[in-house]
């Protein structure tokens, strides 16, 4: 089966949803990458639509865990850390390190975070959950600002009140 695509809004920007075989592939964020057009397949089109009122009823604040089958495409490392991403609960944050704690693989906090940087569905697979050992907020796909919005979004404040110290936000 193809993929399919659709394109939704949401406050941070457009995202690129894609999904196959009846799973989400992806949610991307802004530049979007070129994809093809073309009909959604019928077995999609529930799966997107899904995410689509999910992500909504989570950006209004009345969704806290979503709920989709999902399919990133991944190796069996990268597969691990966001099975991992998953399970921290929403408004929570972890360290690299202490995520690789978890994981068994204590001195892996590095190849946590290129696994967490190669997450294909940012927000559903909550990789903006994971901060820097010190509490700075360190590398995000969709942008420093989309992190740190998507944090506050989560800790019940509003975008741009995020409750860091003042360097965790230097060399953004």
């Amino acid at each position: 089966m193809a993929e399919s695509f659709v394109l939704v809004e949401s406050p941070l920007g457009p995202l690129l949803l894609a999904a196959e075989d009846g799973a989400l592939t992806l949610l991307w964020m802004s530049p979007l990458p070129e994809r093809g057009g073309g009909a959604v397949e019928p077995r999609n089109r529930a799966v997107l639509a899904a995410a689509g009122e999910q992500l909504d009823a989570y950006f209004t604040g009345e969704l806290t865990t979503f709920d989709l089958p999902l399919a990133p495409r991944g190796t069996p490392f990268q597969q691990c850390v966001w099975a991992a991403l998953v399970e921290i609960p929403f408004g929570e944050t972890v360290s690299y390190g202490s995520l690789a704690t978890r994981l068994g693989r204590p001195g892996a906090a590095r190849a946590v975070g290129l696994a967490n940087g190669s997450n294909p569905i940012s927000i559903i697979i909550p990789c903006h959950r994971v901060i820097g050992s010190d509490g700075r907020l360190t590398g995000y796909g969709g942008g420093i600002d989309r992190k740190a919005w998507l944090l506050d979004h989560e800790a019940g404040r509003g975008p741009g009140q995020l409750a860091l110290p003042v360097t965790a936000l230097a060399g953004r």
